[in-house]
């Protein structure tokens, strides 16, 4: 039987070589940060976040704007996608209106299709794999993309490429967002948002 400063001596062996091992899990965080623009106004901020870990993705982002439609509104977005492999693998969005809930949408994803649930209802099924949310806009420049999924509606959206790193994202209202990238990243939006149009600059 080995004696107790052997034990000793194996045990900090053992020790050493467990810390000295990589770690299975690589994660690597990027955020990235947005002042909301009207008329010349900052009335709200996004911040996005983009969490890797091995082969899973986790994109976040929470928006939160206050300004003025005949009275004073204040709105909350919190988006959390997951996505496995390259594909979407769960969304959820979450809206707020002056504190109180909207809407609640999520997206999960059922062997070859994806279920849509709004307000804890089933709204559609999606056939096929989506690889392209609109949250990735923030931080992959959508080349030879013609078509973004929404998180919040479910629907898919086109994208048109205008040239010089410039997109065009026509929503299933037609409402129509543009898109101005530099190395990749998203530096500003034009947001048509129905109510109002405002400016996403980003503050990186």
């Amino acid at each position: 039987m080995p004696s107790r400063s052997h034990q000793f001596l194996i045990f900090m062996i053992a020790l050493i070589l467990v810390s000295a091992m990589p770690s299975n899990i690589d994660v690597k965080e990027h955020v990235l940060t947005f002042n909301i623009v009207h008329k010349d106004k900052v009335i709200g901020n996004l911040t996005a976040t983009k969490t890797i870990s091995d082969a899973t993705i986790r994109y976040k982002s929470i928006t939160a704007i206050k300004t003025r439609i005949i009275k004073e509104i204040e709105v909350d977005y919190k988006y959390d996608v997951l996505y496995e492999n390259e594909l979407l693998k769960k969304s959820s969005v979450v809206i707020d209106v002056n504190d109180k809930p909207y809407a609640d949408i999520i997206t999960h994803k059922e062997q070859n299709t994806y279920q849509i649930i709004k307000n804890s209802k089933k709204e559609k099924t999606v056939e096929g794999d989506i690889d392209y949310a609109t949250i990735l806009l923030y931080f992959k420049e959508p080349i030879g993309v013609d078509r973004c999924f929404s998180e919040q509606d479910g629907s898919f959206n086109s994208i048109v490429s205008l040239g010089n790193h410039v997109y065009k994202k026509i929503n299933a209202k037609n409402h129509e967002n543009v898109y101005y990238y530099t190395d990749g990243f998203l530096q500003k939006a034009e947001i048509n948002g129905g109510l109002i149009k405002f400016e996403l600059i980003a503050q990186n």
